[in-house]
């Protein structure tokens, strides 16, 4: 009696874990939410104070796509913090006066439909690099060992540049090689 109740409930686990390995959600090979209980609090970045007004009816409607009272000029702050120059900027939000720079980055021909390609190619890419059914089931990141053939070599890159002569940046000793 004991033996089929220990079969039935074995069955039942297997069944259950099964079925949870075939949910169907985005693959995700870098599981980074893998042990969090709490939000991240690295991921809000405040760049301005945060005002309080003292009448709350005064609020403006949320604008996701525009200014607000913290970001008054979002697409100028993003450029300051890129190392461009905001003033440079046209009233439309467009970089106008780089027109060389707009030329040689579109010297090849431009593809309209580049974000969809690459969203399916990267599901894609996700779906059979998902790692194995335990990796899966215990959120084990597979990221590196998906990327590891793309991945660079930078000190073998660094002292193949230093053996032909080219300049190089001071950088530190490799790890591995001591």
């Amino acid at each position: 009696m004991r033996v089929g109740t220990v079969t039935r409930a074995g069955v039942v686990l297997a069944l259950l874990v099964s079925v949870s390995a075939c949910t169907p959600k985005p693959p995700s090979i870098m599981q980074i939410e893998r042990g969090q209980v709490t939000p991240d609090e690295f991921a809000i970045l405040p760049s301005k104070p945060i005002e309080i007004p003292q009448d709350m009816s005064a609020l403006p409607p949320p604008n996701p796509l525009g200014a607000n009272r913290t970001d008054a000029t979002p697409r100028a702050d993003a450029v300051a913090a890129l190392g461009g120059n905001p003033a440079r900027m046209q009233l439309d939000g467009k970089l106008g006066a780089d027109g060389a720079l707009i030329r040689q980055g579109t010297r090849y021909g431009i593809t309209p439909e580049i974000r969809t390609e690459l969203a399916t190619d990267d599901l894609e890419f996700r779906s059979r690099k998902r790692g194995r059914l335990l990796e899966r089931l215990f959120q084990v990141p597979t990221y590196y060992r998906a990327y590891e053939k793309d991945s660079l070599n930078q000190h073998g890159t660094l002292e193949l540049y230093r053996l032909n002569g080219l300049p190089t940046p001071a950088a530190p000793p490799d790890p591995e090689a001591n």
